[in-house]
């Protein structure tokens, strides 16, 4: 009676010489993409695969037609991916199956497949169909065949037959072709069959080498034995890739005795080298000595770029690279002469703050270029994990160096100029305080021994020059705080981004869009209508988008032909960047009463800003609108509180503000405003309300 049969729809991946047999273990290398994403597949869901084997193993590309209708559903074991993109997987057969139909070919090879019934046979019989084999197989060992000793048991073990025919089938020196036609085979006991041809055939061949092995062993001389076993031990080396290895070993030394470490650093580098060698090739704590060696011996431990001080030399360069910033550029320049003259790096580390878009990246790179330094940029935003800054411990895999050593290898020099960006978006959470990372690496008293957790070696940071950057202070621990020197960077005026646009944005974008004076030119007009109407920022980058906007449309109607050069002007600026989105304030056109002009801090620069207070019967209530924090609500209440108090002076009745509410708003309810200036404005508008007297429109209060 026949089994009843099984179908699956199950992922297939075609190998190479390799036909996988029900039991057993088998390593497989996937390389091309289609297998991976096969692989991926059957991870998603039940890990189970169907492997069949080309016709032809050369074929790097095969097709339907090129793969064996019969092969193996496997089950994956165990996944390895490898640096290099190769992808080391264990699968175990479970079941012999045939290819049904092909579901699809990209992009993978999916198939229906039905599994091959086994035609029922009491124990008995598959018993004594299968100990002939046993027996046969048992010879084979007996005369000297290899055979790995965990699989020995399951080879002999009567009460599995199915097992142990498969088991034999698969650790016999038979030619893939030959191997395919007995998993092929339509029944047990045609298998068994077609497998006792090939064990007989071994069981002479083994017979024969043994005889000849042993009038070999009497006819040799010990030298000519000795020469022979040299040559034997070349030809396993050359195979194995030994020598490739001692050759490599060899370098890997001497680069560790050239790099300029510690003696105690070198100790411990020789020390691994001499544990890397004494290991198994293929164990897997191989690549991780050998990925730390590498680390160790490409850092710069005592190479550093030239360092040259000349303050006319980097004014100079500040002056190309930036406008403005006068005081900013003067600090840094104290700080270089300082430097000069003491021929030491050590002292408080600059933090450049302001808002973005100012130049705080760029004026390090600028300093970088004035010290003939490399330039080296880390972003620290959004870092939560200390282990970033000071890298992971090397028990965890894939474990690498921290943040500032990684910096240090790209940098191919100890002492570059080195920036931490965002050092105010820095967080906290349960894996750490990154932030009393970086206190070691920016303490001038402690850094000349950095240890980082993956090195454990200590590396000297005496010679990098930190900058870091930040938008806000209020968010930077008062620890590292204090061993920074803060340089305020103000954001631009008007004028000041005018002449950035003219001299450093406008050009630039002309370049990088293929185009030039010629072709595209901006009157003065047009460039400050850009900046006082489309723009609204401390920094530039907005206007620089703005520019770049214009060049694209531009560049695209020249690459038409439908114009060949453009002239942006007040005219038709509003064609190339649309309506303009900030209107400038412009002052009540009279007095009014209850309306108090303020003047408002911001990072773009001053702002004018209306306090309006209306009155209505009520009980005493006071309402506050327009997106306010909690200190200017606190101020709103200290100007009723005010006005309260004055009332007799005013000339209020007694009961005015028992029976009225009152209403004050900031238009512009879409921007949060907060802030300790707005007392005096809110009381003039209250007063103001009271009184029915109106305020003067040209005076703005703060």
């Amino acid at each position: 009676m026949e089994k009843k049969v099984t179908r699956h729809k199950l992922p297939l991946i075609p190998v190479r010489d390799v036909v996988i047999f029900p039991h057993a273990s088998v390593p497989i290398s996937l390389k091309r993409e289609k297998s991976v994403k096969a692989l991926e597949e059957a991870l998603a869901v039940d890990k189970l695969l169907f492997l069949a084997m080309q016709k032809r193993k050369e074929v790097d590309d095969p097709t339907t037609t090129d793969l064996f209708d019969v092969g193996t559903i496997c089950k994956v074991t165990t996944v390895q991916r490898m640096p290099d993109g190769v992808t080391n997987i264990n699968v175990e057969g479970t079941t012999r199956a045939k290819i049904l139909e092909h579901v699809r070919i990209d992009p993978f090879f999916e198939v229906e497949v039905a599994e091959i019934a086994e035609t029922t046979l009491s124990q008995e019989e598959l018993e004594g169909l299968v100990r002939p084999s046993i027996e046969q197989f048992r010879q084979c060992i007996s005369l000297g065949k290899a055979v790995p000793l965990d699989v020995i048991p399951s080879i002999f073990d009567l009460s599995n037959p199915y097992q142990a025919l498969d088991m034999i089938i698969f650790n016999l020196d038979l030619k893939p072709i030959e191997k395919q036609a007995l998993l092929e085979a339509p029944d047990f006991n045609s298998r068994v069959k077609l497998l006792s041809e090939h064990l007989a055939k071994e069981i002479s061949i083994l017979k024969t080498a043994r005889k000849v092995q042993d009038q070999t062993a009497e006819e040799i001389s010990k030298s000519a034995k000795e020469a022979f076993l040299r040559e034997q031990l070349k030809t396993i080396e050359k195979e194995l890739g030994v020598r490739e290895e001692k050759e490599e070993f060899s370098e890997l030394e001497k680069k560790i005795k050239t790099a300029g470490m510690l003696k105690e650093t070198e100790g411990k580098a020789l020390k691994e080298l001499d544990r890397l060698k004494k290991m198994p090739p293929f164990s897997p704590e191989v690549s991780y000595i050998r990925t730390y060696l590498d680390w160790l011996v490409e850092l710069p431990w005592s190479k550093k770029s030239e360092s040259k001080i000349n303050v006319k030399g980097a004014e100079k360069i500040l002056n190309e690279d930036h406008y403005g910033l006068k005081k900013v550029k003067e600090r840094i320049l104290e700080y270089l002469a300082v430097h000069k003259l003491t021929g030491k790096i050590k002292g408080p580390i600059l933090c450049f703050v302001g808002p973005p878009g100012t130049g705080k990246t760029s004026v390090g790179k600028s300093i970088a270029r004035a010290l003939g330094r490399k330039f080296v940029r880390v972003s620290l935003g959004g870092i939560r994990d200390e282990a970033e800054i000071r890298g992971h411990r090397r028990t965890y895999v894939g474990a690498l160096p921290g943040r500032i050593i990684q910096g240090i290898k790209d940098a191919s020099t100890k002492n570059p100029v080195f920036m931490l960006d965002e050092i105010d978006k820095v967080g906290i959470d349960f894996r750490g305080d990154p932030s009393s990372a970086l206190l070691e690496a920016l303490d001038p008293e402690q850094n000349h021994s950095f240890s980082d957790h993956y090195l454990e070696v200590p590396f000297d940071l005496s010679d990098v020059m930190f900058i870091t950057t930040a938008n806000v202070l209020d968010t930077v621990p008062p620890a590292l705080r204090d061993r920074m020197e803060v340089i305020e960077f103000p954001g631009y005026t008007e004028e000041e981004k005018f002449h950035i646009a003219t001299g450093f944005l406008s050009p630039k974008q002309l370049e990088t869009h293929g185009l030039n004076k010629d072709k595209l030119k901006f009157t003065d007009e047009a460039l400050k209508l850009l900046i006082a109407r489309y723009t609204r920022e401390a920094g530039v980058r907005n206007l620089e988008r703005e520019l770049a906007s214009v060049c694209r449309k531009v560049a695209k109607k020249i690459a038409e032909n439908k114009i060949k050069k453009a002239e942006i002007s007040v005219k038709n600026l509003r064609k190339y960047l649309g309506a303009e989105k900030f209107e400038p304030w412009a002052a009540e056109k009279k007095d009014e009463i209850g309306i108090a002009t303020g003047l408002a801090w911001t990072e773009s620069g001053g702002e004018v800003l209306s306090v309006e207070a209306t009155q209505m019967p009520g009980k005493s209530n006071l309402i506050m609108t327009g997106h306010l924090g909690n200190v200017m609500k606190e101020s709103a209440q200290a100007s009723l509180s005010y006005a309260r108090s004055k009332a007799s002076d005013f000339g209020i009745k007694e009961n005015f503000f028992k029976d009225t509410d009152i209403h004050i708003h900031v238009p512009a309810g879409a921007i949060p405003k907060d802030g300790p200036s707005a007392g005096i404005t809110m009381a003039s508008a209250l007063v103001s309300l009271v009184t029915k007297i109106p305020i003067r429109k040209e005076i703005g209060m703060t």
